[in-house]
């Protein structure tokens, strides 16, 4: 393969997220790698939204704020409300399970090995809705206030999915779920 076409090959195949922390020169390069294990959260905490376990993967503070990435374990029936991010992409990967999503004015269901990209400034939500526990990646680039975010929500009697709260974290309650 020639040169040129590798090089064209390789940045087709690296997520956006990591191209843009790469080219970011005021970026600070983590200082160590990481190993996070199955099952586990970065700092070995708890975080629930009811409908699933999270646990953070990779934190912003580790990416100069270039992304932050969270797994949710055991996702059962609900999800968040039509909502956007103003600074944030969004890109969900499904490992196990059905989930419904809606992303502008598309609906779609996702099953394992599927994924799905919200871009910031679209509404979009997602609902699992199959029979046994779904299981998904979630990475936002830039990672911006979401960490602060899920700890202020993912929490025993937290504050709950209010346009008050959300407006807090630089995102756009748009509406109800329409899955619920």
């Amino acid at each position: 393969m020639k040169r040129r076409s590798f090089l064209s090959t390789a940045a087709a195949a690296i997520p956006a997220f990591a191209l843009e922390h790469a080219i970011n020169a005021d970026a600070e390069p983590a200082r160590e790698g990481v190993i996070v294990r199955s099952g586990h959260d970065r700092l070995d905490q708890t975080h629930s939204l009811g409908y699933s376990r999270i646990l953070f993967k990779v934190l912003p503070r580790e990416t100069a704020n270039g992304l932050f990435l969270i797994e949710h374990e055991n996702l059962v029936k609900g999800g968040p409300p039509l909502h956007m991010h103003y600074h944030q992409d969004e890109w969900f990967y499904v490992m196990a399970g059905q989930i419904d999503f809606q992303v502008g004015d598309k609906r779609f269901r996702l099953g394992p090995g599927d994924s799905a990209f919200g871009p910031r400034g679209i509404p979009h939500t997602f609902s699992h809705v199959g029979t046994t526990p779904g299981h998904m990646l979630i990475a936002f680039t830039p990672a911006g206030k979401m960490e602060e975010f899920f700890r202020a929500v993912a929490i025993p009697n937290g504050p709950g999915f209010t346009a008050e709260i959300f407006a807090r974290y630089d995102m756009k309650l748009v509406g109800p779920s329409p899955f619920a």
